[in-house]
């Protein structure tokens, strides 16, 4: 297929899901709409953490930290002074954080880039490490992240965290954010560095004997990860409007590791079916901690009992589907094309039957 006719294609898909967003906008609910900024945001955190894991092999814990980086500084250069001088009741709000103000766009690549730069300072001690050292090492980094943005009250309000964000994450932005992370992981994969990476994630030992600076390689591969997480912690903040401390431990790490491992590792297509899946599936099984009525039959609702129902549903992924519910595969027009020329070859070969 001509590259002329897949850029046309792109374009479109985008037009229709532009059409689709403001259809959205106007007509559901607010739960609905809710439901599709988290699959944009998750698909975003998705795509980033599989950079790292899923195409370069390194297995990094530190996910929620970078979200915690993007969602701090962007709230605190969207907020407005006066809520700043409200909000901030223990201590004080520190110059220059007081008066520092930025539009959204601004504050969620600053908030990317102050992660991205987290990011590459952590690279030095922990990529020259491998395996599960690496995801203690990342973990440990994480939480440190944490207890640092509880204790610094003056800059993050502490353990009170920050209240009252402007909500400018719409589907609009949230969107445009999740395309464009996707666009730019997708040119990177696809490229010579691309193939570098997998070299490294299939056996590092050899990339070395043929040349390849492993641990460049890595170092780019964390930061760029870095930095979507970052994004994704931006949106996340603007989207819900209120963040503390609390929010960014390892139980949203997880999260996010699941969307991989239940998309399919090494797959960008794999990250953003599995964000959809899961986040659809942990709002509709909240219906299991409610009372449930069954004609006379009344069932109490158990909390926690969605996360213990999802957790076996991963079991029996990772059991019977170990390489995800996408595997390695990729989507792309060409196959897509071939799909559809089978198809027609396999109609006609019934009818002539």
């Amino acid at each position: 297929m001509k590259k002329s006719t897949k850029n046309l294609l792109n374009i479109l898909c985008i037009v229709l899901l532009a059409l689709f967003l403001k259809w959205a906008g106007a007509s559901l609910d607010g739960y609905k709409v809710q439901v599709l900024n988290l699959i944009a945001i998750n698909a975003i955190l998705a795509v980033s953490l599989n950079l790292i894991y899923g195409f370069t092999g390194m297995f990094s814990l530190a996910h929620a930290g970078f979200m915690a980086i993007g969602a701090y500084v962007t709230a605190i250069l969207i907020l407005p002074q006066a809520q700043k001088e409200m909000m901030y009741i223990l201590e004080p709000m520190m110059w220059p954080f007081n008066v520092v103000h930025a539009p959204f766009f601004v504050a969620v690549v600053a908030g990317g880039i102050a992660a991205a730069f987290v990011g590459l300072l952590m690279a030095a001690p922990c990529l020259r490490l491998g395996g599960d050292y690496l995801g203690i090492a990342t973990l440990g980094f994480g939480e440190i992240i944490r207890v640092i943005f509880t204790n610094i009250t003056p800059v993050t309000n502490g353990a009170l965290g920050l209240k009252g964000i402007p909500a400018y994450a719409n589907l609009g932005w949230n969107y445009f954010w999740c395309i464009f992370t996707i666009y730019v992981i997708v040119k990177l994969l696809s490229s010579n560095f691309g193939n570098t990476l997998r070299a490294v994630r299939d056996d590092e030992v050899a990339a070395k004997a043929m040349g390849i600076d492993t641990f460049k390689a890595k170092t780019i591969s964390f930061v760029v990860g870095a930095f979507f997480a970052g994004i994704g912690g931006s949106l996340t903040g603007s989207l819900i409007t209120t963040i503390d401390p609390k929010m960014f431990n390892f139980q949203l790490t997880f999260n996010i590791l699941m969307f991989v491992v239940v998309g399919g590792l090494g797959s960008i297509t794999g990250s953003l079916v599995g964000a959809a899946v899961v986040t659809v599936l942990l709002e509709w099984l909240r219906f299991v901690e409610d009372t449930i009525q069954i004609g006379s039959w009344e069932i109490a609702g158990i909390p926690g009992m969605r996360m213990l129902i999802f957790s076996l549903l991963l079991l029996f992924i990772i059991l019977y589907r170990r390489e995800g519910i996408i595997g390695g595969c990729e989507f792309s027009w060409d196959g897509a094309a071939r799909f559809l020329r089978r198809l027609r070859k396999g109609k006609g070969g019934a009818a002539n039957g």
